[in-house]
């Protein structure tokens, strides 16, 4: 019997992580036509408010109810203003592991969002879900992405040759594939066990019985 991830919310102490909604259109939008997304993800140029509903009503709901993934929007506490996006893909409830990714907009880098929002969402999985595993892959020159993994703990595993294709932009706008190599990175829950900070503390887990 296939499992799926519940219907949660996440607490920390800057940051709400939830499931998207349609409210985020615009604003997953605009981050996910930023520069350093479309270099370091697959994500479609442009990216059209129609690709990010498709996403956000079709794509993320289909994954979670299938058991592949888990797709939670990243927002500030306060503001309740989308900062980014935490997914969880290539879930095996048998081995108990998934793989996860995020994206930070540019407007919010560099404010420590991205590891306390990765941290709080592998706490959940290990505490709540019982996993056991949690795997992220990164470009080999993607070195803000490779520096979230360090920060929350992760530890390096070895390297995939040739087996990512990044992006870069043409000076008359289109974009070209460059292959290079993946990093991969694991996360056991003994390694953050004595993560620094208030991110070992922060995180809270609740329903979200409003989520389809």
């Amino acid at each position: 019997m296939t499992s799926t991830f519940p219907n949660i919310s996440i607490s920390t102490e800057r940051l709400v992580l939830r499931p998207l909604d349609e409210d985020d259109i615009p604003a997953l939008a605009e981050m996910m036509n930023d520069e350093q997304v479309g270099a370091w993800t697959d994500a479609p140029q442009p990216y059209t408010e129609d690709r990010a509903r498709s996403w956000i009503t079709e794509h993320a709901p289909a994954e979670r109810a299938a058991g592949r993934g888990l797709d939670l929007a990243v927002t500030e506490f306060l503001t309740q203003r989308l900062v980014g996006t935490v997914r969880l893909t290539r879930t095996d409830w048998h081995v108990r592991s998934t793989e996860m990714s995020y994206v930070i907009a540019p407007w919010a880098r560099g404010e420590g969002y991205a590891s306390e929002a990765a941290l709080a969402t592998a706490q959940w999985l290990f505490g709540d879900q019982k996993f056991e595993r949690v795997e992220l892959r990164t470009a080999a020159d993607n070195t803000a992405a490779q520096q979230v993994a360090q920060k929350i703990g992760c530890i390096s595993e070895g390297v995939l040759r040739g087996a990512c294709i990044a992006r870069v932009r043409a000076d008359d706008g289109t974009w070209n594939d460059v292959r290079t190599d993946y990093i991969v990175w694991s996360l056991l829950p003994e390694d953050i066990e004595g993560a620094d900070g208030p991110l070992a503390d922060t995180g809270q887990f609740s329903a979200y019985p409003d989520w389809n």
